[in-house]
């Protein structure tokens, strides 16, 4: 999942790189982010990125994303990282390695990103609860390696992600 935000007021105190902040500190910056941002949310489904590749489905994640804040094509745009998704006709992309140390709209775009996304393993843990989601919220941690050996994967994983290809062999 990919999130673009655009500031439409003061953007909140205490915004940084959303892995340093605890996960308290990121929900309660997320209610304010979403007052004082425009935001778009790029989803990408598991299917997609098997069939097309992490670097596409990241080009699909934020050509949706885009979609909703509708920028003209000649908007700045900062994308955090060396590599410019964007769809070629946006001109004035700038690829910034820690971005989200370095800008606070992307700092905001990142808080609100994690937040929505381990709202979204919350959700999936009702529905897979051998899973764990809610604890490990769909990272290579121990306990989600331990969960596929013992539940094979489910339907919401990546069949491309080297530990779920590996249980195929």
């Amino acid at each position: 999942m990919v999130v673009a935000a655009y500031a439409k007021a003061d953007l909140p105190d205490g915004l940084a790189d959303s892995k340093l902040l605890s996960r308290q500190k990121r929900e309660a910056l997320f209610d304010e982010i979403e007052e004082t941002c425009l935001i778009g949310e790029g989803w990408v489904q598991p299917e997609e990125i098997d069939k097309h590749g992490l670097a596409q489905a990241m080009r699909l994640g934020v050509s949706r994303a885009l979609i909703t804040l509708a920028p003209a094509f000649d908007d700045e745009i900062i994308m955090d990282g060396k590599t410019n998704y964007c769809p070629p006709e946006f001109t004035n992309v700038k690829c910034i390695v820690d971005a989200d140390v370095l800008h606070p709209i992307v700092s905001a775009a990142s808080i609100y990103a994690k937040v929505l996304r381990d709202h979204h393993m919350v959700r999936l843990a009702q529905l897979y609860p051998s899973y764990h989601f809610d604890k490990h919220v769909g990272y290579g941690t121990k306990l989600h390696s331990e969960m596929l050996r013992t539940h094979g994967p489910c339907r919401i994983h990546r069949k491309s992600y080297k530990p779920v290809r590996l249980l195929a062999v």
